[in-house]
């Protein structure tokens, strides 16, 4: 028995059944540099998926290591925010300038779950109202009130919740009754949907609206520009708060903007954030205008939040994403990507999709006629990548959608290697299933 068949037995046996596992056989991520990774049974892998878009730097980063070992040496990794912490402080600082929202305050937390959920308490108690609109095909988390705002039935583990949600299009076109509209009409109808939706389905007095600027579990689902900026303006008219859950489009990861929502040239209450900040490191936050994040009236705290060693880490990461303007970066390896998979899929039937912005890929599969989903053959792309030595991830509402979102640092010589064994993987896999 192999090592990772050792270590699969004993994660069986410890860990509950519904934590998910990628491949037949299962990997262990023993060691990495830069964008490879080395299993623990000595096979490497360029990583075109990130550990979920969170090393967002990639792997062995001098500078962040040294920040870590800075803090470590000093030795306070955890004081709690009932104590000023100089690295919080400064951090904060730092994104709520890059957030562009006025006077903006940042409370911090440990992950994107816990980001959506203190913002959906913060936008609850601002309207004194349980009601949210969210998104259809959306993901915004494992927690109790973030699943009760994801449009994905696959990550809604309960029908319990306790906010009153009401789901809206999302700008997912390939299986929208809208989808062969043009930019403009199909912006149109979606708003027209969204105005019924708070008609109809809502008592007049809605919290917030929160969006995935591109939908990340649901397969990168990507709207056209200008769609939030309609829906705002539809919002405004009521007083309903927009929350922009930035958890996997932050950072420049689209690359024509900083922050996904930018696409869309508005400026939200609040934006969510965590993954890629850390490089690793487990961090996340809310930044919003002031009224928005001074709505708790009971006191509060965050343990572990913001601590010492997570901003430490999290300071460093943002230096090296401004220093390096990986944000342009992540534009031009983004698009020479982009161009890549679209040769793949003139070659493939069964890629009835290829969207994304900068380094957010999807790859739709299915059937090119009725558009019906073929999850059989992603999870056999998603083995054959790996086999070949190449690590992607897989999503979507039905499962059929191969992402793609490697570390911003990725050059063009390890994207054209990534091509090619992407198109050997899809090659073959196509072959062998017609």
């Amino acid at each position: 028995m192999g090592e990772h068949s050792k270590l699969h037995e004993r994660h069986k046996a410890v860990m509950p059944a519904w934590l998910g596992l990628y491949y037949n056989d299962p990997i262990e991520i023993a060691s990495g540099q830069g964008c490879r990774v080395t299993d623990a049974e000595g096979n490497e892998y360029i990583d075109f998926f990130a550990g979920i878009l969170t090393n967002m730097l990639g792997y062995s980063i001098p500078e962040v290591n040294a920040a870590m070992k800075e803090q470590i040496d000093a030795g306070v990794l955890h004081s709690s925010t009932l104590y000023l912490i100089r690295q919080q402080i400064e951090l904060a600082e730092r994104i709520a300038k890059l957030s562009e929202i006025p006077d903006a305050k940042v409370f911090f937390v440990n992950s994107g779950s816990e980001a959506n959920e203190a913002a959906l308490l913060m936008a609850t108690q601002k309207r004194a109202s349980n009601q949210i609109l969210a998104l259809r095909n959306s993901y915004h988390g494992r927690s109790f009130g973030t699943m009760g705002v994801t449009g994905n039935r696959g990550w809604s583990a309960s029908s319990l919740t306790p906010v009153n949600t009401r789901y809206v299009h999302s700008g997912y076109r390939l299986r929208s009754p809208f989808k062969d509209y043009s930019d403009e009409a199909f912006i149109a109808a979606c708003v027209d949907d969204l105005r019924d939706v708070i008609a109809t389905q809502t008592a007049g007095d809605v919290a917030a609206m929160i969006a995935e600027p591109i939908q990340g579990v649901g397969g990168f689902a990507t709207p056209p520009d200008g769609f939030f900026k309609a829906f705002k303006e539809v919002l405004d008219e009521s007083g309903i708060l927009f929350i922009s859950d930035e958890v996997q489009t932050g950072w420049g990861r689209t690359g024509e903007h900083f922050w996904g929502i930018q696409a869309h040239d508005i400026v939200p209450d609040a934006m969510t954030f965590a993954k890629g900040l850390g490089n690793g490191v487990a961090i996340g936050g809310v930044v919003g205008k002031p009224e928005f994040m001074d709505s708790i009236s009971a006191l509060s705290i965050s343990t572990f939040g913001g601590n010492p060693l997570a901003t430490a880490a999290a300071r460093a990461t943002l230096d090296y994403v401004t220093d390096h303007d990986l944000q342009s970066h992540a534009h031009k390896i983004g698009s020479y990507l982009f161009d890549g998979v679209r040769r793949i899929a003139d070659e493939v039937p069964g890629i009835i999709d290829v969207r994304g912005r900068g380094l957010m890929l999807g790859i739709e599969l299915g059937d090119p006629g009725d558009l019906r989903p073929d999850t059989e053959l992603a999870g056999q792309i998603l083995e054959a990548t790996r086999e070949r030595g190449l690590l992607v991830g897989k999503g979507g509402l039905y499962g059929n959608v191969i992402r793609m979102a490697p570390p911003l640092t990725l050059s063009e010589d390890e994207a054209k290697d990534g091509l090619a064994i992407l198109a050997d993987a899809v090659t073959a896999v196509s072959a062998r299933k017609s």
